[in-house]
């Protein structure tokens, strides 16, 4: 494991002091009541910053990570020219619950393995909104933005807490699964569940999850873009790439999170419908699909921001979820269009 730095003792600073690096940084934010009842003790929300807040305090940007993602990865995103330019904004790269920083499974003293609960989107943004309030004594922030996983958190962060933010983006996310989504998420945890190595969570070393990655990689790009990216002749290879998840994923915390997006549903307190949701949103929001998208199906983004008559950009791109990555300089384009309205 990495090693963690703790701002137990910094956390009653002023803001300036304490928010001024890209150094990974913890904030203890006391026990999460969960949606479920439950609680998840001592709860802690690891985050970096970039770029340097405003003195009215108008330029956070909070940046919340993507499944199986950490805020160390997020750096690639933020910058001139990038996603998030921290010329001009504060950015708070935030690691979600269960990314092995945050409170997880794999690093939880109370309440280790499967005895950490089960959690969702939505505890994930109010962990996240505590910390945003309670440590860095923000009432207010300029934009949420997130893809994938942390794109359905925006779409959660702009029902839950209507108007704190300026701006929401969503790249690649989804306000409600759907059935296909519910599908391939639920084949997920039983591809995680039937490995041999995960022993029922009570494993000691790390399971390898083969089929759970490769169901993975069958769906991150589509058809074309494998066919023509790997030839046949290389299938023995290009197979063992895909079985090797990253060393430092823990099979407990990887669960969590699939358990997490197996509950996105911005319309869960209002009977299911998105419309009733929709109708709560007070910030201006941005909807970015991957109309070839295999991982998070478009269409409920693309309805939600028609019911807001929000802007909506389609990609079209062979490259399938991973848009956002392989259309990186469109999006950042229109992202940063977005931001300056």
């Amino acid at each position: 494991m990495k090693t963690r730095l703790t701002l137990a003792m910094l956390v009653m600073l002023p803001l300036m002091q304490v928010v001024h690096g890209q150094e990974q940084q913890l904030a203890h934010i006391g026990d999460l009541r969960l949606d479920s009842g439950k609680m998840i003790s001592d709860c802690v929300i690891g985050y970096r910053t970039f770029g340097n807040l405003n003195k009215d305090k108008s330029n956070a940007v909070l940046f919340p990570t993507a499944f199986g993602w950490r805020s160390a990865a997020l750096a690639s995103r933020i910058g001139p020219g990038k996603l998030i330019d921290d010329d001009k904004y504060f950015v708070i790269a935030v690691d979600s619950l269960g990314d092995g920083v945050s409170s997880s499974p794999s690093n939880s003293k109370s309440q280790p393995g499967l005895d950490f609960p089960e959690f969702s989107i939505r505890d994930m943004v109010s962990a996240e909104q505590q910390l945003v309030v309670g440590t860095l004594h923000l009432r207010h922030l300029r934009a949420v933005i997130g893809f994938s996983m942390g794109g359905m958190q925006t779409f959660q962060w702009a029902v839950s807490y209507p108007g704190f933010m300026d701006k929401v983006v969503s790249i690649v996310g989804s306000p409600q699964l759907t059935a296909y989504d519910l599908l391939l998420w639920h084949s997920s945890l039983l591809a995680l569940e039937s490995d041999p190595g995960w022993k029922e969570g009570r494993y000691t070393s790390q399971p390898g999850l083969h089929l759970l990655n490769m169901l993975q990689m069958l769906t991150l790009y589509t058809p074309q873009y494998v066919v023509s990216h790997n030839p046949r002749a290389d299938y023995p290879k290009f197979e063992s790439e895909q079985v090797q998840g990253p060393d430092d994923l823990d099979a407990n915390d990887t669960l969590r999170q699939i358990q997490a997006l197996l509950s996105a549903d911005v319309g869960a307190r209002f009977d299911g419908s998105l419309q009733a949701a929709a109708a709560t949103v007070r910030s201006q929001m941005l909807v970015i699909v991957s109309k070839q998208d295999h991982v998070v199906n478009p269409q409920p983004a693309a309805d939600f921001a028609r019911m807001l008559h929000a802007p909506l950009l389609e990609l079209d791109s062979d490259c399938g979820h991973r848009a956002h990555t392989c259309e990186m300089k469109r999006i950042s384009e229109a992202v940063a269009e977005f931001l300056e309205k």
